[in-house]
Order: structure tokens, then sequence, then C-alpha cells
């Protein structure tokens, strides 16, 4: 299914009926990303899955790029068009980001939360990143005044970005590089939405630490770490994630 949302083309898929959950993937990541949860929820509310904008079927942020802000305006102005909320998430990496944003602005959105490996705190970087990141940003800025700026902005990317940044389409660039570097700390604590995170032990993406502030900086959220698990964490355990899930949802059926 699609929907426009602000000019921008949203694809999305529903399936089920009952309380809504909404599914918020990561970043490079689609629907597809969730099908083993699809299912499995499916049999008790209706689940809807969206391809953010710049992934899977859904059209592109404009080349100026887009900050979790406007993901989070997109993502609010989405759930209030197909009747959705309140509604509970379960999001992952990027998605995260969204929804933590969404739900520390949007609270009459968001029930409940179910975050895995979730984004949204800025890395501890080590002086030679900081000081490459310096670089990178310094060129870039002056290849927009010059002529031919274009091509050297992507000379520049090729020689100093992430692997990451490098990936990326064109278009995309700008809205990865506002999506990284903003940090979501200042909000937590604006965060009334009961919220249950699950990272992985060896999740090198968003180290476990990072569960752990989260933890500590929205107010009576938990924090179950996955053994022998990474950054997908939601998949590596599959079994043990959806055994989590239904214990954080649905407890009396489960009790």
């Amino acid at each position: 299914m699609d929907a426009m949302i602000g000019g921008v083309r949203c694809h999305y898929i529903q399936e089920g009926q009952g309380p809504d959950v909404l599914l918020l993937h990561g970043w490079g990541g689609s629907t597809e990303s969730w099908l083993p949860v699809t299912e499995h929820l499916k049999a008790r509310c209706r689940v809807t899955a969206l391809d953010f904008p710049g992934h899977g079927g859904s059209g592109s942020p404009p080349e100026s790029g887009w900050s979790v802000d406007d993901y989070r305006d997109f993502t609010a102005a989405f759930v209030e068009k197909i009747g959705i909320y309140p509604c509970d998430i379960v999001a992952h990496s990027f998605g995260g980001r969204v929804a933590l944003l969404l739900a520390a602005t949007r609270p009459q959105l968001v029930r409940r939360m179910l975050l895995t490996g979730c984004a949204g705190l800025l890395p501890k970087r080590s002086a030679a990143a900081r000081a490459k990141s310096s670089v990178f940003h310094k060129l870039k800025t002056m290849s927009e005044h010059v002529p031919g700026g274009r091509a050297l902005r992507e000379k520049v990317a090729g020689h100093l970005g992430s692997s990451d940044y490098r990936a990326l389409a064109p278009e995309m660039r700008a809205t990865f590089v506002k999506v990284v570097n903003q940090d979501l700390s200042p909000v937590l604590s604006d965060i009334r939405a009961e919220t249950l995170l699950v990272f992985g032990r060896n999740d090198r993406e968003t180290p476990l630490w990072m569960g752990e502030e989260l933890r500590d900086g929205i107010r009576g959220s938990a924090l179950v770490v996955l053994e022998n698990a990474g950054h997908f964490a939601y998949l590596e355990q599959c079994a043990a994630f959806l055994r989590i899930l239904d214990a954080f949802f649905f407890p009396k059926i489960n009790a």
C-alpha cells in the first residue's frame, strides 16, 4: 500500500486486526526487515510497517537532507493519516531514533515502545576520528562555494567519508550526515511511554553502553541483553526476541 505524506510517497504494509503496532526499520532496511516479526504479530494485532523515505518503496527526502526531526514529523503525519494512533512501537537502530523523538514530542501518538539496537546517542570517538571528521566537514563546506562543487564533494566523500557514507546514493548523503550527528540524549527525560530496550551483547554499531545510557535516561525503562547477538539481535536471536516482545506487549495472554 502507498500513501502521500507531505508530498512524499510512503510505501507500507498492514496486516492483522486488533491493537495497533508500528514497526520502524533501521537505516538501509525496509518493511522486509521485519518479516518474522510481522508474521508473529499479525495473529494478535494490526501490525503496520513502513518504508522510511529514502528506503524500500518510498520516495526520497529532498537533496538538502532530512534530520531526525523531519523523519519524526513524517512518521507522526503517517500514523495520523492512516489512523493507527496511539500505537505501540517496535523499532530497530535508526527507527529507534525516530521513535525516541516521537515519544518525547508527540506523546499522544505512542503507547509503549520496544527498541532494539536503538541509535540516537553520539558515539565515543577517538581524537584521530574527530580530526578526520573536522577536515571532512570543512572541505565539504568549502566545496559548496566553488564552481564544480558537487564533483569536489564526491571526491572528498570518496577519500574521507565513512564506508556507510560512501555507499549511499548522493541524494541521501546530506540526510545521513544530519541523522548521525543529531544527539537525542536531551529528549530522553521527556519520554513517558513505557519503554523496553533490547540490545545484543556483541553489538558494535550501537554498543551496549548506549543501551545502558538510554535506560538511565528514560524514566522507568528497562534493558534486556541478548547474549551471542550483535546489532541485529532481533533476527539473530529471533525466538528469544519474540518471547520478550510477547511478555512486554501481551503479559495477560502469556501469564
